[in-house]
Order: structure tokens, then C-alpha cells, then sequence
């Protein structure tokens, strides 16, 4: 039985050998394998930690199998560094990280993002009810799509 649970602090280095493992298939789509998740140190982690909250997703064996983080600025939460062990894809986990990181701020915006070329990540977020904000390049080759979600806001 999967679980979904606020990762401590002794989590973090596995959660970032996962992110390793997950984010080598962007890697290869983008033909690119120098994109930031790849190389983030566990610093930069531990400050993801003390700036907001990361979830992770724990199998019936104790494994980490899956993680997402976020923050809260304003009335926006800002989502980040979804991932999902390959092995474990296709089944559901992404979203129940995506659906707990929302219900954990409620009554919130939620902005995420992801590379243009990784439509499975696009279809599962808007999937969930998020609409494409805006694109930027962060390289001459990297183009970012933005998208958002405030369904439950009332302006």
C-alpha cells in the first residue's frame, strides 16, 4: 500500500537520488543531460526543505518511490521537482503527490512548471485541472512552460 507522507530531514538524500534516477528520462528527451535537477547538491535540497514542505511517496517495503515540493509566496504555491521512480510510473503516484501538496495549502494558486518538449508531464497537470500561464527559455535549447491552477480561488 502506497503512502503519502511529509518527508524529515533524513530523507532528503534519497529523495535527491531519486530525483537523480527520475529526471534522467528529461535528460534524454531534451538530449541534455546538464539540466538543473541533475545537479542540485543536497544544500539546495535542505534549503527546498526549510523554505516549504516535500512530500514523499512510500511504498508497503519503506521505499521512496516518489516526491514532490513546494512552497507558499503570497496567495501562490509554487510547485517543484515532481518526480515518480521509473518503475513506478503510470500509477497514479504523481497525482496523489500533486493532489496532497494542494490539499496541504488550500484555497491557493498553484503554479508549476516543466520543459515544452515532456507532454506527458503537460497532459497529467492539466489533467488536474491546471491551464498553461506563459513559456520561457531558460537556454538557447531549454523552453519552460508554465502552468497554473486556481480553480479555488474566488477573486
Amino acid at each position: 500500500m502506497l503512502s503519502i507522507q511529509k518527508a524529515d530531514k533524513t530523507d532528503l538524500q534519497s529523495i535527491l537520488d531519486l530525483q537523480y534516477i527520475a529526471f534522467q528520462s528529461e535528460a534524454r528527451l531534451l538530449n541534455n543531460y546538464n539540466i538543473p535537477p541533475l545537479k542540485q547538491k543536497i544544500s539546495e535540497i535542505t534549503a527546498d526543505f526549510q523554505r516549504g514542505i516535500i512530500l514523499k511517496a512510500v511504498d508497503e517495503k519503506g521505499r521512496i518511490v516518489g516526491s514532490v515540493r513546494g512552497y507558499p509566496e503570497n496567495d501562490t504555491v509554487y510547485i517543484g521537482k515532481l518526480i515518480v521512480a521509473p518503475e513506478m510510473q503510470g500509477r497514479g503516484i504523481g497525482t496523489k503527490l500533486l493532489m496532497e501538496i494542494e490539499n496541504v495549502y488550500p484555497d491557493k494558486r498553484y503554479e508549476i512548471f516543466t520543459s515544452s518538449e515532456s507532454d506527458k508531464n503537460i497532459r497529467l497537470y492539466e489533467k488536474l485541472g491546471y491551464k498553461p500561464l506563459k513559456s520561457e527559455h531558460i537556454s538557447e535549447q531549454i523552453k519552460m512552460v508554465f502552468l497554473e491552477k486556481c480553480d479555488n480561488l474566488s477573486f
